[in-house]
Formats: C-alpha cells, structure tokens, sequence
C-alpha cells in the first residue's frame, strides 16, 4: 500500500536527517530513504572518523616528543587495530544518536534504494517515489507533496587511475586499513589530501604529495599554502607541486608507481600504496531524475537559492549540487529549503559567510575572501597579520608556529576575509564567521577583549594590526 508523506528525502547524511529533523519541527510528516546507514558520507566515510584517526595521530606525535614537556614516557608505539577500534566506537556512538534523533521526531526511515518515478497513477506530476528494500521485500511506493534529494557525494578518480581498494585506494578503503603502509603516494594536495598526509606522516608513514596546481590548497589564501607547504615539508612529507599525473605509467606489483610531469619532464614515484584524492562527484545516477525535467549540470543537480530545482516540488540540497561540498553547507541548505517548503520565507545562503576548516596538523581555517578574491572583485585592502608565536596560550601548548591573517576593505573598513593557520583554528574560527555576519570591523574584534592566555588572543591581535596598532609585535 502506497504511504503519503508531506516530505520524502532521498539520502541520511548530515544534509538529509537535519531537514527531516526541520521538518518534523515544523509539522510535516517526514520519511527519509537511505540504502546505507543514518550519518552518510560524514558520519561513516568521511568527517568523523578521518577526524577521530587525525586525533589519534596527533596524539601519537605528541607522544613522541613528551619529554619536551617533561613527561619521560619510554618508547611509544602505536597499535593501529586500536586506533581503528576507537575510531568505530565513535561513529557507532553518533549513529545511534542519529537513530534515536530519528525515532523521537516520529520520522519514518526506509532502508533501500529510494528512485524518482514519473506521472502515474499515484500522482500527476513526477515524484512518487519507489523504494528497493534492502531486506528483498516488495518495493515501497512513497507518495510525497515534495521532494529532497540528498545523495551525497563519493571520491572522484582520474581516467585510467582505476580503484583496486588495494594498491590503489580513495579515502574510502583507506579509513578501513587494517594496517599501515610504510609509504604512500597521495595524488591530489586539496583538503583532504593534505589532512591525509598529515595524519599518515604522524603515524610515521613515507608521505609524498603530487598535486597537480602550483600550490597546495590551492583555494585558501596563498599566504595560508605557503606556511602550510612550509609546515608539513618540516615535518617530512614530500609535496610536488605543478605535477600532471600520467595515469598510462600506473604500475601495480608487490608495490605502486607512477610518473607525473613536472616542468615538461617525466618523474616516477614509488610506494606501497597510492591514495587518490581529487575531489568528489555527486551521486545523480540511479535516482530517476531522468523521469523528471530535473536538469544535472557539469554533474551537478541545479537548483535555485531555495534549492529547488526545475520542478518545484522537488529540491536538491548537499554535495550533489556541488559548491561547497561540507557538511555544515548541506545542513544548513536542508533547512533553506525545508522551511521554503513550508511556506515560510528563509534568507538565501550567503557562502562568503562560511566558515571552512581543514583539520591537519597544523590546523587551517577561513572564512569570507581570500586576497587576491578580495582584490578581483575591486577592494581596497588593508591587512592585519599575528604570529601564534607571540601569543604564551602557544608556546604553553608547544605549537607556535602559524598565524592570523584579517583582510578588511580600507574604504568602509568591513572584514571581508580571515585565514588562520596553527594550533585549534578550527575551533577559533566561528568568532571570525560571526564577525562576518555581524558585518563587524576590525576595531570591533580588536575591542573585544579576549581573555588571557588563550589561543584566541592572536584574532583580537591581527584586528589590531589591520590598523598597525598590535601590541605583542
């Protein structure tokens, strides 16, 4: 028997449970397909437990240098199945919180393979929705007033670098090794390849980066790559930058190599394993949208500043309408939409005001524009720089390198763009994100008084230096 619903989403992850969460909230009777588990991507394969391995690493290096902070430990060693183990209780521990998120907002859940249907019986218009159960019972049709899809993302590849889940592997299998490499190759030197040789060099791996622009991180602040390039090279990871990969030299054996071209010359690289990190693609296929007038361009479903898409019962919210591909991003455009569905009137996302964080060791976090973004869309800049390296919270940490940078226009003096990199930026930036919000200048931050010592002390500094006022420099 057909079941009606006010709203059906396709696809748990971060995006998808919090819209059916705003709109249980809101009244709407609520169901959510998922083939998987609750959580999706960030839960299972992606924020969480990278982040849960990244603390054990972190750990583990500071560990090896305890001695500095007076604690004389013996030799550490490092017994990866445990690491594993601890990351597993982590996501089982948020994935039961999901569920029970789920069941207290009466928000029904069907496990299978949700696809778009087009006018039939059930309805006039596309959307009735067919679920392929994963327990092999009879399909479930699914009658929704409207639609969301949340479908996620999952590890792009290059042509011809073809995924072994041995060799040759995607951030996917490598949260699932049972063991670590001796070395390892990492193709991409984006976000989550730098996060990935951070880690893996920490846990004392061979890391070698090829990344294919001149830089690493090429969409942060270039002052931000270049200390980070400086970082991670001090740490021991070899970072090739302007590198084309060329995947006709894949060699597979008892071990991986592969050439790139650098500076019109061909350079072999050799390791145990290759990890391929080059972006992610939309999961698009296999929903029904080719039973709709849903239009998917460059491999993304489009969508308005609402989310809807061309037709307007149906919506699209998360990885698979690309932009910024983070989790938070898809939280919050699933309640942009839920909330326009139910009538109400939700201000469009302002990405500029979004805050990104790139969890490596060090730490980097952003929000707003960059300097060269700033000075492309005509502003005038005045600029304040802080080294954590005068900040004591730093030095008692025993991680002072990095800094915080804050461009602000020196017309209307507005803060248009902060860049952090050093120890806990990912927890220092939301003060930046609201500032940008609040359309707040740099005598506003500075006049907020931080407290002492702390880490965030080096924001009301580099507010202070916009102007050339620091006083700790």
């Amino acid at each position: 028997m057909a079941q009606e619903y006010d709203l059906v989403i396709l696809g748990g992850g971060t995006g998808g449970y919090v819209a059916a969460i705003r709109a249980a909230q809101l009244g709407l009777k609520t169901a959510v397909v998922e083939k998987g588990k609750l959580g999706g991507t960030c839960l299972h394969k992606g924020c969480i437990p990278s982040k849960a391995l990244l603390r054990s690493a972190e750990v583990f290096s500071t560990s090896k240098k305890s001695e500095e902070f007076g604690v004389v430990t013996g030799e550490v060693t490092l017994d990866f199945l445990k690491v594993q183990e601890r990351k597993s209780k982590i996501v089982d521990q948020l994935h039961k919180g999901v569920q029970h998120l789920m069941k207290q907002g009466k928000i029904d859940i069907y496990e299978g393979i949700g696809r778009i249907l087009g006018p039939s019986i059930f309805s006039p218009m596309p959307g009735t929705i067919s679920v392929e159960m994963n327990n092999g019972t009879e399909n479930e049709m699914l009658i929704p007033k409207n639609v969301i899809v949340a479908t996620g993302s999952r590890p792009r590849t290059l042509p011809g670098l073809d995924i072994d889940g041995e060799l040759v592997i995607t951030s996917d299998e490598a949260l699932q090794l049972e063991s670590l490499p001796n070395s390892i190759i990492i193709v991409g030197g984006g976000v989550i390849g730098i996060e990935w040789a951070s880690m893996l060099n920490d846990f004392g791996v061979d890391v070698t980066v090829i990344e294919y622009a001149d830089r690493i991180i090429p969409t942060e602040d270039r002052d931000i790559s270049k200390e980070m390039f400086r970082l991670l090279k001090q740490k021991g990871i070899k970072l090739v930058t302007g590198a084309k990969v060329l995947p006709e030299t894949l060699k597979r054996g008892e071990t991986v190599s592969i050439s790139a071209e650098i500076d019109g010359e061909a350079k072999e690289f050799t390791a145990e394993k290759m990890l391929v990190s080059v972006g992610r693609q939309a999961n698009t296929e296999g929903i029904g949208l080719d039973n709709t007038d849903i239009k998917v361009e460059n491999g993304f479903i489009a969508v308005n500043d609402v989310y809807q898409t061309k037709e307007s019962h149906m919506y699209a919210i998360g990885d698979c309408i690309g932009g910024l591909q983070l989790a938070h991003v898809a939280s919050h455009e699933g309640v942009v939409a839920v909330e326009h569905i139910a009538g109400e009137k939700p201000d469009p996302i302002d990405y500029s005001l979004v805050s990104k964080c790139i969890y490596s060791n060090p730490e980097a976090a952003s929000v707003g524009f960059t300097e060269a973004e700033a000075l492309d869309k005509g502003h005038k800049l005045k600029i304040g720089n802080f080294p954590f390296k005068a900040i004591g919270k730093a030095l008692v940490y025993g991680e002072s390198d990095g800094f915080v940078k804050i461009i602000a226009d020196s017309e209307t003096n507005d803060i248009l763009g902060v860049h952090m990199i050093g120890p806990h930026v990912t927890d220092m930036i939301s003060e930046a994100g609201l500032a940008r919000v609040l359309d707040a200048t740099p005598w506003e931050v500075a006049h907020t008084i931080h407290p002492h010592p702390t880490l965030s002390e080096a924001i009301g500094e580099a507010a202070l230096a916009v102007d050339g006022l620091a006083i700790h420099s």
